[in-house]
């Protein structure tokens, strides 16, 4: 029974985790999807794309940051900060090289065209890519004996209780 129990309670953690990442996501993608669409009508296509993805990538770092991940290593932030600009730029490329070729290597140039590429297929390869990614290197959770060790010291450096008289 025990088993049982913590794979259920893995899983639903990492329920729980999905279902933030994709809130998280989804406000992502009104983001990307309004600025593309404003962008794209006095820009070139993909020039749209990429500044849509950035404006995007800096409103899911603060959900995720803040919201999804919120119990991660903090200690780390410079650290967390480069590791998610790296990944959130690869997976930049995975959706904006999807506008492209379809753009401009198969010639789909229209409006209707432009938005499934970016924001359908694009979008939907790059944020597998991206969830893999931050849990993985991004947004780690403090390692046990760590958050153990920050526990006590934390504790140790707090000023002692005094007892209450009876």
């Amino acid at each position: 029974m025990t088993q049982r129990r913590t794979v259920r309670s893995r899983l639903e953690r990492l329920a729980r985790e999905i279902a933030k990442f994709g809130a998280v996501g989804a406000i992502g993608f009104v983001v990307n999807f309004t600025v593309f669409n404003f962008c794209v009508q006095h820009l070139a296509v993909v020039r749209s794309g990429i500044i849509a993805t950035a404006v995007a990538i800096g409103a899911n770092y603060i959900g995720n940051r803040y919201w999804t991940y919120r119990d991660g290593d903090k200690n780390r932030r410079s650290r967390e900060l480069s590791l998610f600009l790296l990944f959130s730029g690869v997976g930049l490329v995975i959706e904006n090289g999807i506008l492209g070729l379809s753009h401009y290597g198969l010639g789909l140039t229209s409006h209707l065209a432009d938005n499934i590429a970016k924001n359908v297929i694009g979008l939907g390869l790059g944020t597998v890519f991206r969830f893999w990614s931050y849990r993985t290197w991004v947004f780690r959770a403090l390692p046990a004996r760590a958050a153990v060790e920050t526990a006590e010291s934390f504790l140790a450096a707090a000023p002692p209780r005094v007892e209450a008289r009876k």
